[in-house]
């Protein structure tokens, strides 16, 4: 379960706050970030889910292991901006052929990287630092969330790590029976379709057999379930909830009054 056992210290202060109050603040934190396309107030958010992180008590290390996969995106939206963005304004900076990088392009382009991690890192940190049995827990006792739901929920989360190890699974088969892509980028290409399409058969098939094996065992009875461990909901975690609202807020305030906010529709 490497890929979902949480990463946090036990006694950190917001690592044992109540896993409904942490995804609310991530919700509400990340909310109002999606309504600017400015870089200022994601840029805000970011250097405080940074500064927050130690009481968390996840380390900076662990974060990054994390969050790789949005460097990979952070790169796809800088080229795709690069290549067919619209609006050009601004001075240009390089011009090679059809690709003409202006000021304006790059402005565009950090803004939207920077909302991307400001918007992902309070999921990832949440999911960090949360047991997923918590969560499906305080989901059915605090949220109100059909049991159903909430326990469909906790078995993705467990049957999460599979899909890494079901990959490398998958291309170790291949390259034993001698399938690889050698140099070429196009064999490559059709070869990581072809793994991510068996991939997904797989994972379908998973899903319904352990979808049958939980309607055997009563999973889906209308009998009101008992709860083994208590979710607390308490003053400090309305807290959370209320002070992941007030920064979001004040990162918002910060970029309108630099003169940089810039709605997403408008």
């Amino acid at each position: 379960m490497i890929g979902i056992e949480p990463v946090a210290v036990p006694g950190a202060p917001l690592a044992r706050r109540n896993p409904v109050a942490k995804l609310a603040a991530a919700l509400v934190f990340s909310f109002v970030l999606v309504a600017t396309l400015d870089p200022v107030a994601p840029a805000i958010a970011i250097v405080v889910e940074l500064a927050l992180l130690p009481l968390f008590g996840v380390r900076y290390r662990a974060l990054a292991r994390r969050t790789w996969p949005l460097l990979v995106s952070a790169v796809g939206i800088v080229v795709t901006l690069v290549l067919f963005a619209a609006d050009r304004s601004g001075r240009v900076l390089v011009e090679a052929g059809p690709a003409v990088v202006t000021s304006g392009v790059l402005l565009t382009a950090l803004g939207l990287v920077l909302r991307m991690f400001a918007v992902a890192l309070p999921g990832v940190i949440v999911f960090a630092t949360t047991d997923p049995t918590d969560l499906a827990d305080a989901l059915v006792q605090n949220a109100k969330a059909p049991a159903r739901f909430a326990i469909g929920a906790l078995a993705a989360f467990r049957l999460l790590p599979l899909l890494g190890q079901e990959w490398q699974m998958i291309s170790m088969a291949r390259r034993a029976r001698g399938v690889e892509a050698g140099r070429n980028p196009l064999a490559k290409l059709r070869l990581f379709v072809s793994t991510a399409f068996t991939l997904l058969v797989g994972a379908i098939r998973r899903g319904t057999r352990l979808a049958v094996a939980m309607d055997a065992r009563g999973f889906d009875a209308g009998t009101p379930r008992t709860v083994a461990r208590r979710q607390r909901f308490t003053t400090a975690d309305a807290l959370l909830v209320a002070g992941a609202a007030a920064l979001a807020g004040a990162a918002l305030t910060a970029s309108i009054l630099l003169g940089t906010f810039r709605p997403l529709i408008g």
